[in-house]
């Protein structure tokens, strides 16, 4: 049985507070993106779940969240030993998500390959042990989240008419740090209300709080935003903590976009 998970992108991103937990809450909007991986989940012969990776390297592969996923289901469920093929497109630690729509992905196929019947809410449940990101892809439509990012509420939001490309310099930005940097900010605009407005007021309205300190430490990531502005971007933006940077272009723009040879670049729409 084979999936393709899919990424996002994080339109406006707030850290609203430090938690007492250590975790911070948040609210933002997820919004997924046809950047794929390929998942495939197949009955074994052996006495151990395996799994086997191709595409974008990963490091520590019997580690990996598809992995999480199968032993965490495995717990309350007689679950039989399976072989987990991963093809890796998805840039690794880039703000889009590809992780945790593989370990999200996981457990939605397990749910469906072995007839668990268990519920969205029950498989939300079991995501957010994955991750904060992970419930999103449970979803996996367009979303307001709060809390951790576990809180989804769905929401209109229609980018088809436009075209998104996402760009990736392929640098890794340690998330830790990023917060770190930021300085909880409560009571603004929510990104609720700001998304809500027409795409060509997002521009200096719906930001993303990772951006400053992140664009001061790594220069080449606030030049891809500039250069998304510079040739036509109604709006760009870095996703999630980073690295990755999407631009919304109306959909007879042709943008004259120069990056190095080793960018990862998508266009969608």
């Amino acid at each position: 049985m084979v999936t393709f998970p899919n990424c996002k992108i994080n339109l406006g991103l707030h850290i609203v507070r430090k938690r007492e937990d250590g975790f911070h809450d948040l609210e933002t909007v997820f919004y997924p993106i046809p950047i794929c991986d390929a998942l495939e989940i197949v009955l074994a012969g052996e006495k151990e779940t395996t799994i086997h990776i191709t595409g974008i390297a990963i490091d520590n592969a019997a580690d990996n969240i598809c992995v999480k996923a199968y032993n965490l289901l495995k717990k309350d469920f007689a679950l039989p030993t399976v072989t987990i093929h991963l093809h890796k497109t998805i840039p690794v630690g880039a703000g889009l998500g590809g992780g945790s729509a593989d370990g999200a992905f996981t457990l939605s196929l397990l749910n469906k390959k072995f007839n668990l019947n268990l519920s969205e809410e029950a498989l939300i449940t079991y995501a957010l042990q994955l991750g904060s990101d992970c419930p999103f892809f449970i979803k996996n439509i367009p979303c307001f989240a709060t809390q951790r990012g576990e809180v989804l509420t769905p929401i209109k939001l229609d980018l088809s008419a436009y075209k998104i490309v996402v760009i990736c310099p392929g640098i890794h930005i340690n998330t830790g740090w990023a917060f770190s940097k930021i300085t909880p900010l409560a009571n603004r605009q929510s990104v609720s209300e700001i998304i809500e407005q027409p795409l060509k007021n997002w521009k200096g309205a719906l930001v993303n709080d990772f951006e400053e300190a992140i664009f001061d430490q790594y220069p080449a990531i606030r030049n891809i935003k500039e250069l998304l502005y510079e040739q036509g971007a109604i709006y760009a933006s870095m996703s999630g903590s980073g690295s990755s940077v999407y631009g919304i272009f109306e959909k007879d723009a042709i943008p004259g976009l120069s990056f190095n040879e080793d960018y990862f670049i998508h266009w969608s729409g």
